[in-house]
């Protein structure tokens, strides 16, 4: 598998239909955010959302694409958390067809890597407790559960997670 390139989200009307694409094709995922309906995700709002999360301190919005520039992923980062200063992945999508692959943990290891590199010794994310199945994916790459408490956006029960870099 070839790796995956990471770039800053330029919001393009071309990348904001590849982004709404990736959600739509996750279904579970957006059954168990809430957020967006699967049946019918307006790119509008997928657009405010990102550009409000992209113009927050510390946070990036970034496009993952393949060998043939395909986008295959959204990967959404905070550093540091203004509450814990650990830095965060607030996202890690992957596109539905492409599950099972590879590339969620190529996305994840390449997080860790950027984070190590800057000399941090622990990552954090939080898990939706009614998405099973991104609990065994984050568990199954050594991140262990510290605490449960609600999400700060949403108020949904969460799972926080941790993984030591050092």
């Amino acid at each position: 598998m070839s790796p995956l390139s990471l770039a800053p989200l330029r919001f393009s009307p071309e990348e904001i239909a590849g982004v709404v694409g990736l959600y739509a094709s996750n279904p579970e995922y957006c059954r168990a955010a809430g957020e967006y309906g699967p049946e019918r995700i307006p790119a509008d709002r997928v657009e405010a959302d990102l550009r409000e999360e992209a113009e927050t301190a510390g946070c990036e919005v970034l496009l993952a694409r393949d060998a043939l520039d395909r986008i295959v992923g959204l990967l959404c980062l905070l550093a540091p958390h203004p509450v814990d200063g650990y830095p965060w992945i607030g996202l890690l999508l992957v596109h539905g067809s492409l599950h099972g692959q590879g590339n969620g943990r190529l996305l994840a290891e390449q997080a860790e890597a950027r984070f190590r590199r800057e000399g941090r010794d622990g990552i954090r994310l939080a898990v939706l407790e009614n998405n099973p199945a991104a609990l065994a994916f984050w568990s199954s790459l050594g991140w262990r559960e510290i605490d449960r408490r609600t999400d700060r956006q949403y108020g949904r029960p969460c799972v926080v997670m941790h993984k030591q870099l050092t």
